[in-house]
C-alpha cells in the first residue's frame, strides 16, 4: 500500500441549532446512523460504509458553521513526523488528548490560513456495526433515505488561499489535482487530495476566516444522485441547484441545506487521481462551466451562502 501520512478525510463538526430535526436529517434523510450522544449533547454518526465509530458530529449551538475537519493519518509514527512538520513550518500546535470524543486517540490540532481548525489524528476505534468482511454482502442492513455511503469532502472559504495549499502541500502532503486561476495565475479555487480521490478539501477566497461552504457525502451511482433528489422533494428539503454534473472533478451533484441553514451535497463519480497526473486547470471565465457543468453558470446562493 502506497499510502502514507495522510490518508483521507475523517470527520467534520458541524454546529447545529435544532438537534432534533437535525438528527432526523442526517440520519434519515441523509441516510447516517447515530452511534452515540455525549453528555454535552453532541451526537455521532456514521455512514453505513465506514468502518470507524464516526465521521459526522452534530453540535447544539446558537448558529450553524463548521468547528472542525479532521484527516485520519496512517499510523503515530507519521502523525509524529506531521507534527514536527507543522512545527517547522511555523503553526502553532494544540495537542488533545485520548478521548476528546468517543472512540479517538490522540489528535493534532491547528488552525490553517484560511482560518480554519483541522485535526489530525492516526486512531479510532471500529464501530459496533460495520461494512461486512467475511464473505461479506454489499451491505449489513438496508441503506435509507439518501443511502449516503460516507462522508467525503468539504469546501471551505477564507483568507490566504496561497498560504493555506501551500501548507497542505508542502507540510501535509496533499496533491493540487485541479484549480481554478485568475488571469494572473493565482488561485480561485484549489482541490486538493491526499491519496486517489479526485478532491478531500477544496477551498476558495473569501475575506472572512473560517468560513463554511458545504460537507459532502458519496453516493454510488448517478442513478442514486437521482434518487437522493426524489427524498429531497418527497420531504421539502431546501435544494441549491442539481441534480446535475460538475466540470471540475467530473462528479454527478445536488446540493441542498441541513434545517440549520449548513450547505451538503450528495457527491457521486469523479475521477481517480494518481500523483503523476498533470495538473488540471481551468481559466476564470470558465468557472461556471466548471463549477455546474450542464448549466455553465452559477447560482447567486452557491456564491454567497454559507455557514
Amino acid at each position: 500500500m502506497a499510502i502514507t501520512g495522510v490518508m483521507r478525510a475523517g470527520y467534520v463538526q458541524v454546529r447545529v441549532t435544532d438537534m432534533d430535526a437535525s438528527i432526523v436529517h442526517y440520519r434519515d434523510r441523509i441516510g447516517l446512523s447515530v452511534v452515540g450522544t455525549g453528555d454535552d449533547g453532541r451526537v455521532y454518526l456514521k455512514a453505513y460504509d465506514e468502518f470507524d465509530h464516526h465521521s459526522v458530529i452534530l453540535r447544539p449551538a446558537d448558529k450553524p458553521g463548521l468547528d472542525f475537519m479532521g484527516f485520519k493519518v496512517r499510523n503515530d509514527d507519521d502523525l509524529t513526523e506531521l507534527t514536527d512538520k507543522l512545527y517547522n513550518h511555523g503553526v502553532a500546535v494544540d495537542h488533545l488528548e485520548p478521548g476528546s470524543q468517543p472512540a479517538l486517540g490522540r489528535v493534532v490540532s491547528f488552525t490553517i490560513p484560511a482560518g480554519h481548525t483541522i485535526h489530525l489524528y492516526c486512531e479510532m476505534a471500529i464501530a459496533e456495526r460495520t461494512p461486512p468482511t467475511h464473505n461479506p454482502d454489499v451491505w449489513d442492513s438496508e441503506p435509507r433515505g439518501m443511502r449516503a455511503t460516507r462522508m467525503d469532502h468539504c469546501l471551505l472559504y477564507g483568507p490566504n488561499i496561497a498560504e493555506t495549499v501551500d501548507l497542505f502541500i508542502e507540510v501535509l502532503g496533499f496533491e493540487l489535482a485541479e484549480v481554478v486561476v485568475a488571469p494572473d495565475g493565482s488561485y480561485i479555487a484549489p482541490f486538493l487530495t491526499c491519496a486517489s480521490k479526485a478532491h478531500d478539501v477544496a477551498f476558495v477566497h473569501h475575506d472572512d476566516p473560517g468560513i463554511f461552504h458545504h460537507v459532502s457525502f458519496y453516493l454510488e451511482s448517478w442513478n442514486d444522485v437521482a434518487h437522493a433528489g426524489d427524498v429531497m422533494s418527497r420531504y421539502d428539503i431546501p435544494v441549491d441547484i442539481g441534480p446535475t454534473r460538475h466540470g471540475i472533478t467530473r462528479g454527478q451533484t445536488i446540493y441542498f441545506w441541513d434545517p440549520s441553514g449548513n450547505r451538503n451535497e450528495v457527491f457521486s463519480g469523479g475521477y481517480i487521481y494518481f500523483p503523476d497526473n498533470p495538473q488540471r486547470t481551468w481559466d476564470a471565465e470558465q468557472l461556471g462551466k466548471g463549477v455546474f457543468y450542464v448549466d455553465r453558470r452559477l447560482n447567486e446562493a452557491f456564491l454567497n451562502v454559507y455557514t
